[in-house]
């Protein structure tokens, strides 16, 4: 499947949670099949942390670039392009190609850098909102994503009721624990040490703040896999025949983390993700109720389908029930799914009989 990547462009004032203000933005996002006359069989992606709009098939030009979740969207697969009309999207605060801190800030005509505003998982969804209005779509079939894309499906149920008719939230949690704000922190604190940060302004001298994104990679890399999943992938494997007693790479687990931090340093953005890191820590619908998940949630009007991951110690399977129980508990069709799969959070994003299932059988009972 070639695809051809976008992007939208407004003008209007976009008022951010915070109270600052974006004067204008752009989206980045990929569409994949045909929407319908009636425009009923659109389903929008949302991605996770480090992805982006190119959810699926390759570019004429870059065969090689493929889709992060090749194996869910596409003819013939869970989410079948054959029957809906499939957006991925790219968050505002990204580095991807939506309006984020390395854009050009109009009221300078320099990036934006550390001056780019902080923003949340309610301002994703709002400037999506503006994205399907462009596009022409008044209601969606489906919101659908994982992990942190899985907050912003269920943000699409609290923030527009009457526009998404099925929200698919998967490998979730309705808000983070401590541990998992301290996980964020600390890899935010490695790039905000780093002496190539600069306060943000790295742009300016030329300079990136790669030990920090090193770091901070390792770091989720090491919460995105369960425990099982790593001992099974790397064991105690050394890569030398005789330890070396020093400091250099003794375990393939060592020499993997410093390959993905590597990697991670050589594309990413480190202002992109402080912010979202920053958002993931914000996030919590039921702050305004009291801490009442189930009050956050008497506006919804979706259908739910909730999938979680029993090695997935990150955001547990305990995390996906509250959603499960608040739901029902304003009496939503809920349909849940707890996946016995060894992988880990990043279970989501693997390919499972039993999960791929349950997508391709619920997306085949949605009704257009």
């Amino acid at each position: 499947m070639i695809v051809t990547p976008q992007k939208a462009r407004f003008t209007q004032p976009l008022k951010l949670t915070s109270g600052a203000v974006l004067p204008e933005f752009e989206i980045a996002y990929e569409t994949y099949g045909e929407l319908n006359a009636a425009r009923s069989n659109a389903v929008l992606v949302c991605h996770a942390l480090n992805a982006s709009h190119h959810v699926a098939g390759t570019y004429a030009d870059d065969p090689d670039n493929v889709g992060w979740w090749d194996n869910m969207v596409g003819p013939g697969k869970p989410l079948d392009t054959n029957k809906f009309f499939v957006i991925g999207n790219n968050y505002i605060g990204s580095c991807f190609g939506s309006t984020g801190p390395t854009s050009i800030n109009p009221a300078t005509g320099k990036p934006w850098g550390a001056d780019f505003p902080v923003v949340t998982v309610e301002d994703w969804v709002a400037a999506q909102a503006c994205l399907a209005d462009h596009l022409g779509i008044e209601r969606f079939a489906a919101v659908m994503g994982g992990s942190l894309g899985a907050m912003q499906a269920l943000q699409w149920a609290l923030s527009y009721p009457a526009r998404v008719r099925n929200s698919i939230v998967i490998a979730a949690t309705p808000r983070l624990s401590a541990q998992n704000i301290a996980f964020n922190e600390v890899a935010r604190q490695a790039i905000m040490t780093d002496p190539d940060f600069h306060g943000g302004h790295y742009y300016d001298k030329g300079v990136v703040p790669r030990r920090g994104l090193r770091i901070a990679r390792m770091i989720g890399h090491i919460t995105y896999l369960s425990d099982d999943a790593m001992m099974e992938k790397f064991g105690r494997v050394l890569r030398r025949v005789t330890p070396g007693f020093d400091f250099d790479v003794d375990f393939e687990i060592e020499s993997y983390l410093r390959h993905q931090g590597d990697k991670f340093s050589t594309y990413f953005d480190a202002n992109t993700y402080l912010r979202i890191t920053k958002a993931l820590d914000y996030y919590d619908p039921a702050a305004d109720f009291g801490g009442d998940l189930s009050k956050a949630f008497a506006r919804a009007q979706a259908d739910f389908l909730v999938i979680s991951f029993t090695s997935d110690w990150r955001f547990s399977s305990a995390r996906s029930r509250e959603i499960v129980r608040a739901l029902l508990d304003n009496k939503r069709v809920v349909s849940y799914l707890e996946n016995d799969a060894p992988q880990g959070h990043d279970a989501f994003l693997m390919d499972d009989a039993r999960y791929f299932n349950a997508l391709r059988a619920y997306f085949g009972n949605i009704a257009l």
